[in-house]
């Protein structure tokens, strides 16, 4: 199984329209095969450390490292892709093995 941590930090305000965008955009990606989980988070309040009013993780866990290479191609992320670029500020994500 491999497991991904992606923190996405939109440009000041964007947060909410890029997340309409990957939310249209899950219900492909769970249909994808090997996709185990999927999803945004945003900070829950309370914690000490916080990502912000712009910034949401995506966690991810997928069967394989190949799984995981056929959702980086796929048609649907590429769309995603063209629709939120201009609104990301920041992407960072994190590609994890189970310790």
């Amino acid at each position: 199984m491999i497991h991904v941590v992606a923190i996405i930090t939109a440009k000041p305000g964007m947060r909410e329209a890029i997340l309409k965008e990957f939310r249209a955009n899950v219900p492909a990606v769970h249909a994808e095969q090997g996709c185990i989980e999927y999803g945004p988070a945003i900070d829950a309040g309370g914690s000490p450390a916080k990502f912000g009013d712009d910034t949401f993780v995506v966690i991810e866990k997928w069967e394989s490292p190949e799984a995981l290479k056929a959702h980086a191609a796929s048609p649907h992320m590429a769309a995603y892709a063209g629709k939120t670029r201009e609104m990301i500020a920041t992407r960072v994500i994190h590609v994890l093995s189970p310790a």
